[in-house]
């Protein structure tokens, strides 16, 4: 009831000033000693049920925030003291970039869903870094979740990637590697063959060197064909790529009920939200299948709810991850879902 009134308050602003004055004002509260305590007694859930250990990395539980929300860094004390197991932070790029001109970010409340064309804003790796080093100790898992600037050319992408996995390396716990995001152009050719292997080869090569070996995960659009999803599976497996995230948010703008000129007004962008719930889906199960499920897989997208969290582990995945659906259902979700796998 309170996260609803609330919702009905923050609904009524730009949404992408709502999310800022959100997670501010709950960094401001989380610093308060009273109100943290009171907030890490409403919200705090744990079970030894939940606990996965993945890539010899152990989460407390399997839900986590997904990249996007946090790009700097700025809020993973924050977000842990809602109980999620794992915090993605980014995406960050070597340079900063304010990303793609306001307005950006958009609801549509008919289908619980979000059109966004953000453009990888970010303050840039090198002060996501000095967060990662300020930020007090905690049991949360941290994901660095990294792309390449705008202007960086598709034929040079390689050392944008290096460049953030590089300086990100003691700082993270597992990296991803974006490049299905539709809001910056050309990114999404990089899933081709040829530009995928060299982009994570170089990563791989890179790691070989480091005395700990961090785990590195893809993140890959829902719009892939079959064909593609099988190349882009061999190539993970060849180059022993430790896990798939499925999925991004999507280019398609099917099925929706909102209003038709207003998504044709709104123009292009990822779509996330309830909408992309059967098309992530769908992509995990065919990965899960064609990997025949040697290779882990966090599911996100459309997770709103239990029957869409318990549908998405049956498919295959893992571990989950939330966005959209966290901010319909609001913080209150976490401890939910929690509780539900915990029955299951």
């Amino acid at each position: 009831m309170i996260y609803r009134l609330l919702k009905a308050f923050l609904f009524l602003l730009p949404a992408e000033y709502a999310h800022h004055f959100t997670t501010k004002s709950f960094n401001v509260l989380e610093k308060t000693p009273l109100l943290k305590q009171l907030i890490h007694a409403i919200f705090s859930y744990n079970h030894p049920s939940l606990e996965r250990k993945v890539w010899g990395l152990t989460f407390t539980n399997p839900i986590g925030l997904a990249a996007g929300f946090d790009k700097d860094g700025k809020y993973i004390k924050a977000m842990s003291s809602l109980g999620f197991g794992f915090i993605e932070v980014g995406t960050v790029t070597p340079r900063p970039q304010i990303g793609n001109p306001q307005p950006r970010l958009f609801r549509l409340k008919k289908d619980r869903a979000i059109i966004n064309r953000m453009g990888f804003n970010n303050g840039g790796v090198d002060a996501l870094v000095d967060q990662l080093k300020a930020l007090e100790k905690t049991k949360v898992i941290i994901g660095g979740n990294i792309g390449k600037n705008k202007d960086t050319p598709n034929e040079e992408a390689h050392k944008d990637y290096l460049i953030c996995f590089e300086k990100l390396y003691d700082h993270v716990d597992y990296f991803v590697v974006n490049l299905s995001s539709p809001n910056t152009p050309g990114l999404r050719s990089l899933q081709e063959k040829g530009p995928l292997s060299l982009i994570l080869s170089t990563l791989t090569q890179h790691r070989k060197e480091q005395k700990v070996r961090r785990p590195i995960l893809l993140k890959i659009a829902p719009d892939l064909t079959d064909t593609q999803l099988e190349e882009v599976s061999d190539i993970v497996a060849d180059l022993k790529i430790d896990g798939i995230i499925s999925t991004n948010t999507t280019i398609d703008r099917h099925p929706l009920t909102e209003d038709i000129e207003k998504v044709k007004d709104i123009g292009n962008g990822g779509l996330s939200g309830a909408p992309l719930r059967k098309k992530s889906l769908d992509v995990t199960q065919k990965i899960y299948e064609h990997t025949q499920g040697q290779i882990p897989i966090i599911g996100v997208g459309g997770i709103d709810n239990i029957s869409s969290a318990t549908e998405r582990i049956e498919a295959g995945a893992t571990l989950l991850q939330v966005y959209t659906g966290f901010i319909y259902e609001g913080p209150f979700l976490v401890k939910r879902l929690k509780k539900a796998l915990v029955k299951r």
